[in-house]
């Protein structure tokens, strides 16, 4: 008889597999996870052999193994290894990618309430440059992007439609496949780019299905990868009509004393440069959460999410603020008479790990309207109820 092993079943193992996990109660995967020994072992084993042997003799030997990592990308999104360039982190990748669209001055651009920070300095300075007009479209009833009102935006020309795919503020899932079904139905041209900062590593993610152009995301967050790292998807049809903002030796071929030539792949992207250790243990996260596969890891985080909210809910004083109708592994929420910063002082006292969540984040946000005002706390697959129960007492026992 074949007995399936659950996720469930796996995750006392898998927590042992997880040197961290003996030293925290982390709630803070959404910003930087606890790698598995697997990682570390590849990171670490990379470091030392290059401390023995030389950086550009070990950076030789792991050549198939860095290979292999445009693979296992591909894999996970369902694309082909010449549509994956491997980055610093995810806002270098989506940079690199963004600035190269072909723009012009009077293009329309899509974005929402919930876009991130850092890529909306990026847009406004698209805007100074190349006369680009950035629309914002309002969010639903829900809290997630009005999809009524995307079809109406999508009724004139748009050059291009940014999403979040989960906005760093907060457990909404913004309806990735449903926004690009919209965008190619109305406008087949346009341009749809997929931050999936918080998503990779937590929801499945098929580029397909998806129907972007761009999908940028990290290894630090939900893959459970070092810091230091990341990717960039860009479509093939895309790649030919991009000229990187910048470009290096490898990036492009020196071919006379007066030209060049930039590579034809999703490499073009990046520089020649990196942090060799880093991307090894890139390969090694994505490999990790391809052997546990998307699914059961998504069904596990928004259960240990959802459990996570129903416990804070039970505490008086306390308010959620997620919105969406689909609600991941990020929890944010605040309890009256008690400032956020000491709530989260009074967890670390602790070792349970969270974070705080403010305007700055998403500033077209009109709920994020008070700074430092929201804890952030996200689960991963590794938290148990156990240590969500002790979350939720050490909130609940602070006194106003």
């Amino acid at each position: 008889m074949v007995v399936t092993q659950t996720l469930e079943d796996r995750i006392a193992a898998l927590r042992e597999e997880t040197p961290g996990c003996a030293h925290v109660a982390h709630f803070n995967h959404a910003g930087s996870s606890l790698s598995p020994q697997p990682v570390l072992d590849a990171v670490i084993g990379h470091v030392t052999l290059e401390a023995t042997i030389g950086g550009y003799e070990a950076a030789a030997a792991a050549s198939d193994r860095l290979n292999a990592v445009y693979d296992s990308i591909a894999r996970l999104l369902n694309a082909a290894p010449d549509e994956i360039a491997l980055v610093e982190n995810a806002t270098r990748g989506w940079d690199m990618a963004v600035y190269a669209i072909p723009f012009v001055p009077g293009d329309r651009v899509l974005t929402t309430q919930s876009e991130y920070a850092s890529n909306l300095v990026a847009l406004l300075q698209i805007a100074t440059r190349r006369g680009i007009e950035i629309e914002v479209v309002p969010s639903d009833a829900n809290g997630q992007i009005s999809l009524d009102a995307l079809g109406t935006a999508l009724d004139r020309p748009v050059k291009a439609v940014f999403i979040a795919h989960m906005p760093t503020n907060g457990g909404l899932v913004q309806p990735a496949e449903e926004i690009g079904a919209i965008v190619r139905q109305r406008q087949p041209d346009a341009w749809y780019v997929l931050d999936a900062c918080q998503t990779a590593g937590q929801v499945p993610l098929d580029v397909e299905r998806l129907q972007c152009d761009v999908l940028s995301a990290t290894s630090r967050k939900y893959l459970r990868g070092p810091r230091g790292a990341g990717f960039v998807y860009v479509r093939r049809s895309r790649i030919e009509t991009m000229e990187p903002p910048l470009l290096d030796l490898h990036a492009a071929d020196l071919i006379s004393a007066t030209d060049y030539a930039i590579r034809p792949d999703a490499r073009r992207f990046e520089n020649w440069e990196s942090y060799v250790a880093g991307r090894l243990g890139l390969g090694a996260a994505v490999d990790y959460a391809l052997d546990l596969g998307l699914d059961m890891i998504w069904e596990r985080v928004r259960r240990q999410a959802d459990l996570l909210r129903s416990r804070l809910d039970a505490i008086d004083g306390v308010t959620v603020h997620d919105a969406g109708l689909v609600r991941g592994g990020i929890v944010t929420f605040s309890r009256a008479g008690i400032r956020a910063e000491e709530i989260k002082e009074a967890l670390a006292g602790e070792r349970v790990n969270v974070s705080l969540s403010n305007i700055y984040r998403t500033y077209l946000d009109p709920e994020q309207d008070a700074l430092g005002r929201f804890v952030r706390a996200s689960v991963h697959y590794v938290t148990t109820d156990e240590e969500i129960d002790r979350l939720a007492g050490i909130v609940g026992a602070l006194q106003p």
